[in-house]
């Protein structure tokens, strides 16, 4: 049969690029135990460890694996995958997109309080997008009572509507849908088809594949160099922001936020106190400094002081003041009162609210420090 070892000429191309791959996951290591962003929270270095690989399935599925002839959308946070400030009540799912197509877009909403489809422009190397090209929520659209949608995605009008236009930087779509009640809800079920895609099928080439895995790579390095994110002033929120404009990476364009962070003692409690204005969906997450939540596979039982035991907690699980106002409680130790969000062996962390569809921007929160035994009842 003759000599079938494969020259070194043979995939040359994406050789190279998954050595620069390998060689950046490899590197990530260093960053989370040494320098001067190491982490310092042993819980939050053992998260670390998994959040390297969070980084690595999202690029392979965003970058290796995407075909935007033949798009699907694939889960890019959850229980598994925790990265870019993932959260407990939501399903993230990506598409690729080729500006010069159309796409069909359909699915059904199950039990989700809020969803959307957001495109967004910007190189498609594996560097974050730079901006928002179109969104649609569920607010804009036909849902039938079956619950089923449907929409169309290209770059010149088209007669079905609703119609997102597509711009000629367009790179991908994402998906959000959130859901109060997580562990129990139904999340919507998305599709997404080419019209009118190359029947001839596709083969792979030396260079399409290297320009894959060296995107992936990109994504990895970049992902690394935004976190760890520091604390700048613990125990404090900073003022919430409106629904922007304009926005970087894969934020949303139709929500506000907030940020603060905590470093406590064990026997110390961070109270947060606010109202939310009226919204389609608000939420607080706990988070590392890895933007990446804590565990809360296992949460939502009763904690043995009566509460339930969260690491976020949303609008339809809180427990309100009679005003309308309500209080978060942020500790390691169990104070015993509604709306506690436990630390989980973390000493600091980030704390993150959003609010999707405000009627205004949120008020101001309010924060203090007290011991936990002072607030158990």
């Amino acid at each position: 049969m003759g000599d079938s070892t494969i020259g070194p000429e043979a995939a040359a191309a994406t050789a190279e690029a998954v050595h620069d791959l390998l060689a950046a996951v490899a590197g990530l290591e260093g960053g989370l135990r040494h320098g001067d962003n190491a982490l310092s929270d042993e819980t939050a270095l053992l998260e670390g460890y998994r959040w390297m690989f969070s980084i690595l399935r999202v690029g392979l599925d965003a970058f290796v694996w995407a075909d935007s002839s033949r798009p699907r959308f694939v889960d890019i946070v959850g229980p598994t995958k925790k990265w870019g400030g993932d959260n407990a009540d939501s399903y993230y799912q990506y598409a690729p997109i080729d500006p010069a197509r159309t796409y069909r877009v359909w699915g059904t909403r199950g039990d989700a309080v809020y969803f959307s489809v957001t495109v967004y422009g910007g190189p498609d190397d594996g560097h974050y997008s730079e901006r928002i090209v179109a969104s649609i929520n569920d607010r804009d659209l036909v849902v039938g009572d079956d619950g089923t949608f449907e929409f169309i995605i290209s770059p010149e009008p088209h007669e079905a509507t609703p119609w997102l236009k597509l711009e000629p930087d367009a790179v991908c779509a994402i998906t959000r849908d959130y859901l109060e009640h997580p562990d129990s809800g139904r999340r919507v079920e998305w599709h997404i088809e080419a019209i009118g895609a190359d029947e001839d099928g596709w083969q792979l080439t030396d260079e399409d594949q290297a320009r894959r895995f060296r995107a992936a790579a990109t994504w990895v390095k970049d992902q690394a160099a935004i976190v760890p994110v520091a604390l700048a002033d613990p125990n404090t929120m900073a003022e919430p922001y409106p629904v922007a404009q304009q926005t970087f990476g894969w934020a949303a364009g139709d929500a506000a936020y907030a940020m603060g962070s905590f470093d406590l003692a064990p026997d110390e409690a961070l109270v947060i106190e606010g109202r939310s204005p009226e919204s389609a969906f608000w939420n607080c997450c706990l988070w590392n400094e890895l933007l990446h939540t804590f565990n809360y596979d296992y949460l939502g039982t009763e904690s043995r002081r009566g509460h339930p035991v969260r690491v976020t907690l949303n609008g339809a699980q809180a427990v309100y003041e009679p005003d309308g106002s309500w209080r978060l409680v942020v500790s390691e130790g169990d104070p015993g009162v509604p709306n506690w969000l436990w630390t989980q062996g973390h000493t600091h962390g980030l704390i993150w609210f959003r609010w999707f569809l405000p009627a205004a921007t949120p008020d101001p929160l309010t924060t203090r420090v007290v011991k936990v035994a002072d607030l158990r009842p």
